[in-house]
C-alpha cells in the first residue's frame, strides 16, 4: 500500500488522548511531509505540527493574487530524472511537470547580447565555476568563493557575481564556502509544475493528518522519550524530527532542553539562510517579446541587478529575482521599493514603454516570514561540514532534516524531500532495536 493511502488513517495521524505518539515532525515543508509519508507507511503512528496555517513551507502556490498559478517560494525543480518530487509528480493526476527552456538570454543595455558577447559572458561563468570548484579540492582549508575567482574576470565579474551568488545562492560570494559549493550537485537541467511547486507539495500531503497553527515552542529530549509543547497542549514521542529553517533554529524560536550541543548550534550558525525574493508583474499582451520561461540576466555594472523570468508557464506572469545583500536590503525598504526597483531594471532593459503595460504586482519577503527567516541556507566559510553534523541524531531519538541538511542538494525541495525521508528512517530504526 503506499504512503499516502497508509497516511490517510486517523489512528496514525494523530496523538491519543495522553498526547503520545511515535514519531513526531516538526515543520510541514517538504521535508516534513516526505518524513511524514515514510513513518505512516511503515505503519508507525506519527503527529506533524506546522506553525503557520498551511503546509508546503517555502513552497507555496497562489492562485489568487493574480488568477494564475504564482509560486511565491520555491519554483524551480532541478534534475527531473532523478528528482524525488518530480517523480512522484509524474503519478499525480492534475499536475503538469514539463522541462524548462534550455539555456538563458542576456541583456546589455536595451538589447540582446551579441553571439561573441553570449561565448564571453558563459565562458566566464564556466571558468568562475571550476576556479571555485578546483580551489576547493586544493585548498588544505576553506575559503570564501570570491577568494577563488579568476582575477581576470574584467567587466564580467559583477554578472559572474550575481548569477553565482545572490542568484545562485542567495548570497553574495565573499559569504560563500568554496567547498559548499564544490560539493553541491549539478543543477543545469530543470523542470517546472504548471499548476505550481507549492500545489504540487499540497498534494504530496493532502492526505496526511497535519494539525495547522501549532507552533512548538519547547522541546525536552529524554532518555526514552521527546516532550514538547505544542500549541495550547502537550505531545509525547517516541522520537522527533525536526525540520524548521535553520533561521528559525537560529532565531530560537524553538527551546530545546537541554540546550543544544555546541557543535550543533554552531552548525546552525554557520549555515544560515540567504535572501532571495520575487517582484511579481502582470504583464500582459508580452510586452518584452519573450518566450514562455525564458531566463534572462543583464550585464551590470554593480550589484544593483536582477533576473527575469518571464512568461512563467505561459501565463502573463513575469518574476524578477533579487537576491544577496542588495536583495535583502531591498526586502527591508518594502513591497513598493520592490516592485519600483523591478519595473525601473525592466524599463532600463527594454524601454520605458514596460511602465504602461504592468497591472497586478506583489513582492515577496521571505526573510520577514516568521516561520521562514530567510529564502534557502549557503554555508559560510568552514561551515560545509555542518550539513553533515547536523544529520547525526541526538540522543538516539531527535534528527534533524531540511534543504541545509543535505550535503549536495541543498536549497532545493528534492534534497529537502530526500532529507526527511532518511531521517525518517533514521527514526524508525529505533523499533528495529532490540
Amino acid at each position: 500500500m503506499g504512503s499516502a493511502a497508509v497516511a490517510s488513517s486517523p489512528a496514525l495521524g494523530a496523538v491519543s488522548a495522553s498526547g503520545e505518539t511515535d514519531v513526531a515532525i516538526i515543520g510541514a515543508g517538504a521535508a516534513g511531509i516526505a518524513a511524514a509519508r515514510k513513518v505512516a507507511a511503515a505503519g508507525k503512528r506519527y503527529v506533524l505540527l506546522e506553525a503557520s496555517d498551511r503546509i508546503g513551507g517555502r513552497c507555496v502556490t497562489d492562485v489568487t493574487t493574480f488568477g494564475v498559478p504564482y509560486d511565491r517560494g520555491a519554483h524551480w525543480l532541478h534534475m527531473p530524472d532523478i528528482n524525488p518530487v518530480a517523480k512522484l509528480a509524474a503519478r499525480l493526476p492534475g499536475l503538469e511537470v514539463y522541462a524548462a527552456p534550455p539555456g538563458q538570454k542576456l541583456r546589455i543595455a536595451k538589447r540582446n547580447a551579441r553571439e561573441g558577447e553570449m561565448e564571453d559572458y558563459l565562458a566566464a561563468i564556466v571558468r568562475a565555476s571550476r576556479a571555485i570548484q578546483e580551489t576547493a579540492r586544493a585548498a588544505k582549508g576553506d575559503i570564501s568563493c570570491a577568494q577563488a575567482l579568476p582575477k581576470d574576470l574584467g567587466d564580467w565579474k559583477p554578472a559572474v557575481d550575481f548569477v553565482l551568488g545572490p542568484f545562485g545562492c542567495g548570497k553574495s560570494l565573499e559569504d560563500v564556502s568554496a567547498l559548499d559549493f564544490a560539493r553541491s550537485a549539478e543543477r543545469d537541467v530543470d523542470s517546472f509544475c504548471r499548476q505550481g511547486l507549492g500545489a504540487l507539495l499540497a498534494k504530496l500531503g493532502a492526505d496526511l493528518t497535519v494539525q495547522l497553527k501549532t507552533p512548538v515552542t519547547r522541546l525536552q529530549v529524554a532518555r526514552n522519550t521527546v516532550e514538547m509543547e505544542a500549541g495550547r497542549g502537550t505531545v509525547r514521542a517516541r522520537a522527533a524530527i525536526v525540520t524548521v529553517s535553520t533561521g528559525v533554529l537560529a532565531a530560537e524560536k524553538i527551546k530545546f532542553l537541554p540546550d543544544l550541543p555546541k557543535r550543533q548550534a554552531d552548525a546552525i550558525a554557520k549555515l544560515s539562510l540567504g535572501s532571495y525574493d520575487h517582484i511579481a508583474l502582470e504583464l500582459k499582451s508580452n510586452p518584452l517579446q519573450l518566450r514562455n520561461d525564458d531566463l534572462v540576466f543583464e550585464k551590470p555594472t554593480g550589484p544593483r541587478t536582477a533576473a527575469l523570468l518571464a512568461n512563467v508557464s505561459g501565463t502573463p506572469l513575469a518574476l524578477v529575482e533579487v537576491g544577496g545583500k542588495f536583495g535583502a536590503e531591498l526586502s527591508k525598504a518594502g513591497e513598493a521599493a520592490m516592485t519600483d526597483f523591478a519595473i525601473g531594471w525592466l524599463s532600463e532593459l527594454f524601454g520605458t514603454d514596460v511602465k504602461k503595460a504592468v497591472g497586478k504586482t506583489h513582492a515577496t519577503r521571505w526573510s520577514a516570514e516568521p516561520f521562514a527567516l530567510g529564502a534557502f541556507s549557503a554555508a559560510a566559510v568552514n561551515g560545509q561540514g555542518g550539513r553533515r553534523i547536523l544529520m547525526e541524531p541526538l540522543r538516539d531519538r531527535l534528527f534533524f532534516a531540511g534543504e541545509a541538511i543535505h550535503e549536495t542538494l541543498w536549497g532545493t525541495v528534492g534534497g529537502a524531500w530526500e532529507s526527511g525521508e532518511r531521517a525518517a528512517d533514521a527514526a524508525l530504526r529505533l523499533w528495529g532495536r532490540r
